[in-house]
């Protein structure tokens, strides 16, 4: 159901500071901690003693130590040692390739022999002193392509978030899709139109009067195995809308990460990126926390989507012109599995 042969967000640092960090991914129970020269690692979350979860012990001098009965296991998988016990010949758990990048921890569930960092898809706005991040993670009970057939159809917003970013118009801008390579662009413009709450702040925030026609604009892109990054703003009518120049306009990327648990169980790691006032800090967490209440309006339908499907499985969910972003993601996503089936493992 998931690609796995795939760089995905695995959590940040700062959720294994104190202790390790037990989570699934793609099915597969992992655990974070840092060695003893503060690396990241992860490996199987399996003591090879009598099975217990490792992320319930704890690190000792970059180290894991089993909180069941104090084997201590290596960043290799390797046991090192146990009290009173000879147990270095115990078989090596799995590892998993890990890399930090952009504030978060990326991780390869798939076969380590095509685990090629360069893979990891590349954001200029992390990277950038002119910009700002602010964002969060919640765990949704709902499959995770449903998460993404939501981003990459925003039709939804008039209804599910009628008091921050809906309106009227959103609906009645049709919507066009495209595909360019691996990459899905679904993209919907209006012109002329009063911005909704969330846009009327954002033009506040950025020193613009909010109560003038604008036109705005939401550019959704889907890159494999699971991310939706999405260019939305607003911008004074008729000052070049997407393309105005910045005193003008107030946009942002929403930055998603979706990462599969379980079949139906997924990690959403949300946020957003924007490139006006980056330095101010209180406006971040004040974005931030709005973006947050949106997200959770999604979480609720989400969740309640997932029961519905899995109560009537043998029901087929019906299409509209609307659902093409969604549908040529989920094809590149069954793509990328079929050909991991087909192809053997490296040796």
């Amino acid at each position: 159901m998931f690609p796995k042969n795939a760089w995905y967000v695995a959590c940040t640092r700062n959720e294994f500071a104190d202790k390790p960090l037990g989570r699934t991914i793609c099915g597969e129970q992992v655990v974070f901690f840092c060695d003893a020269e503060g690396q990241v690692a992860a490996v199987e979350d399996f003591c090879p003693h009598r099975g217990a979860p490792l992320s319930l012990g704890f690190v000792r001098d970059g180290r894991l130590v089993c909180g069941y009965h104090g084997l201590v296991m290596g960043r290799d998988g390797k046991t090192c040692s146990m009290p009173c016990q000879r147990v270095q010949g115990f078989p090596a758990i799995r590892t998993y390739p890990v890399v930090e990048r952009y504030g978060f921890v990326w991780i390869w569930v798939g076969d380590k022999g095509l685990a090629d960092p360069a893979k990891i898809h590349h954001l200029p706005w992390a990277e950038s002193s002119e910009w700002a991040y602010g964002g969060g993670l919640y765990h949704i009970n709902c499959d995770y392509r449903l998460m993404i057939d939501n981003l990459m159809d925003l039709t939804h917003e008039t209804y599910v978030h009628a008091t921050s970013i809906g309106q009227q118009e959103i609906e009645d801008a049709v919507p066009a899709t495209k595909v360019e390579g691996e990459t899905v662009i679904t993209s919907r413009r209006m012109h002329g139109i009063m911005p909704p709450p969330f846009w009327a702040a954002a033009l506040r925030y950025n020193d613009l009067a909010d109560d003038l026609p604008c036109d705005r604009w939401q550019i959704c892109r889907f890159y494999p195995p699971s991310h939706v990054l999405i260019d939305v703003g607003v911008a004074h009518a008729g000052k070049g809308g997407y393309d105005a120049d910045p005193r003008h306009k107030a946009s942002s990327i929403v930055v998603d990460f979706v990462t599969p648990e379980t079949e139906t169980t997924h990690w959403y790691f949300w946020g957003m990126a924007r490139n006006f006032k980056p330095n101010d800090l209180e406006l971040t967490e004040r974005i931030r926390e709005g973006q947050g209440r949106i997200f959770s309006e999604d979480r609720e339908m989400l969740e309640r989507q997932q029961r519905n499907i899995s109560a009537h499985p043998q029901r087929q969910l019906l299409k509209l012109n609307i659902d093409a972003g969604g549908v040529q993601a989920r094809r590149i996503i069954d793509r990328a599995i079929a050909s991991e089936r087909a192809t053997p493992p490296t040796p």
